[in-house]
């Protein structure tokens, strides 16, 4: 089977937190798709976020960025990554790390001091709602919001390999 772009395609072992760009689909029509590797944990370096975490920041940041005056028309999609290392955002159009870096700040400023009810964290609403931590989540989203404020080269470009010269 063909492997696809995708953050499958980075060694796990050399990845650091960012914003990185896992891949870009031509959906027809001159279409295209943004899919961005928000990697708040390093794999096999730091503890997984905790599902309650993970749960509460996935509505929190979905309302949040659905709501952006100037992003919202081009959210298709926020969710976490199975692996628990962070969130895959998903935009439409195509768009670099650096683009989209005001708007993640904003995000986890805004979910590094959220207070109050979590947005739609009701049984009508959520398939479980009673798995969410919002002090873990502020506490997440702040970690990740200092590593978006000065970002250096390795927190919005994947790792690559070097050639050895022969």
């Amino acid at each position: 089977m063909d492997k696809i772009p995708s953050s499958f395609n980075i060694d796990h072992l050399k990845l650091k937190h960012g914003v990185f760009v896992s891949a870009k689909y031509d959906v027809g029509g001159g279409a295209l798709l943004t899919v961005f590797d928000l990697r708040m944990k390093r794999p096999y370096q730091e503890p997984v976020m905790e599902t309650g975490s993970i749960h509460a920041l996935e509505h929190i940041l979905a309302h949040f960025l659905r709501n952006d005056d100037l992003w919202g028309n081009r959210i298709i999609y926020i969710g976490p990554m199975g692996c628990r290392t962070g969130f895959y955002l998903i935009l439409s159009g195509d768009v670099t790390s650096e683009e989209v870096l005001p708007l993640l700040e904003r995000a986890f400023d805004y979910a590094s001091e959220y207070s109050g009810e979590i947005p739609a964290a009701n049984p009508k609403q959520c398939g479980y709602c009673v798995d969410m931590d919002l002090t873990l989540a502020n506490a997440d989203a702040a970690m990740y919001y200092n590593v978006l404020i000065e970002p250096k080269k390795e927190n919005l470009y994947y790792p690559v390999k070097r050639q050895s010269k022969k």
